[in-house]
């Protein structure tokens, strides 16, 4: 990185978030154990991909599951949120996550077909723009590039595992508006609420959820984007109504009835895909638009979600 680079990155999220992000990665961004919340990380596993690839085809399944990748479907979901100023009611979030742009080269044409297809107030990124963890990142931001612009309105985004913070400044130029512990006021109708992203709370386990949540008002509406599902419990605490999360990909490859074989998740495997909710926080993870370690889906589509936001009754 040139010092011009750095410094622009260092005015932009601070000089120890950016020191702190930089040295995890460099120190830790290719380990398989003991880093982060999980002991084991099967996305850093390189050398399972090759293997993974050989038993899919031995069964005949990988054809039909590189296939499977390409067929993003359209979730919607609804969340009834006391206090919801009315001005919101109705408020459509359209949430993308995991998109993995440079694993399957027909991926990001894929994805703009799915986002022509919704109407929505409002767009979000919930990490993983890159294939592999570590590495160049121009192709995932070329891919990037080639999808913001057909997402209309404002494109808000949160970093995942899989993406480097030197990423930032190309997304914010092409017009994604990253939230680094950040949070922004959203206003419609002379009424207000709070969007609210942290950095990955997985991996690098650089979120921070004092500094994003202490200013916004307590009895506020607030969202928070979250790469991972698995802080629930401090989102809930800190006052959160709403939490949008990605990073498990459903499981990817499932048994049939959707059944995940594994989720790279420390949380409750009812917080892996769907809706949950935990005590007054409601929540959604997303099974992803893209696929990781080998570009195959089985019996777990990919997605896209639109979040309707209603006031309840």
């Amino acid at each position: 990185m040139d010092k011009e680079t750095r410094a622009r990155l260092e005015e932009r999220v601070g000089r120890v978030h950016l020191r702190q992000r930089l040295g995890i990665e460099t120190d830790n961004e290719k380990r398989i154990f003991g880093q982060g919340r999980n002991f084991f990380h099967i996305e850093n596993w390189y050398s399972v991909h090759s293997l993974m690839r050989g038993i899919l085809r031995l069964f005949f399944l990988y054809g039909r599951g590189r296939r499977n990748t390409l067929d993003i479907r359209i979730r919607k979901n609804d969340f009834r949120i006391r206090n919801l100023p009315a001005a919101f009611d109705g408020y459509t979030i359209l949430h993308i996550s995991d998109l993995h742009l440079d694993m399957h080269p027909g991926f990001p044409h894929a994805l703009i077909e799915a986002v022509h297809q919704v109407d929505y107030d409002l767009c979000v990124l919930t990490g993983d723009f890159r294939a592999l963890t570590y590495g160049p990142y121009e192709a995932a931001i070329d891919g990037m590039r080639q999808v913001r612009i057909h997402l209309k309105g404002p494109v808000y985004g949160v970093l995942g595992n899989h993406d480097t913070i030197c990423m930032v400044l190309d997304l914010e130029e092409m017009g994604v508006r990253m939230l680094l512990n950040e949070y922004v006021a959203l206003d419609r109708g002379g009424e207000r609420i709070y969007l609210a992203g942290i950095d990955d709370p997985h991996y690098y386990r650089a979120d921070n959820l004092e500094k994003t949540a202490d200013p916004i008002h307590p009895d506020a509406v607030s969202i928070l984007l979250a790469h991972s599902p698995e802080i629930y419990k401090h989102a809930a605490h800190a006052g959160f109504n709403l939490m949008l999360s990605g990073h498990t990909h459903g499981g990817q490859i499932c048994l049939p009835g959707g059944w995940p074989l594994t989720c790279n998740a420390r949380c409750p495997r009812d917080f892996c895909s769907g809706a949950w909710s935990y005590q007054d926080l409601n929540g959604y993870t997303t099974a992803g638009s893209g696929s990781s370690i080998v570009d195959v889906r089985l019996n777990c589509p990919p997605e896209i979600t639109l979040h309707y936001l209603r006031c309840a009754e």
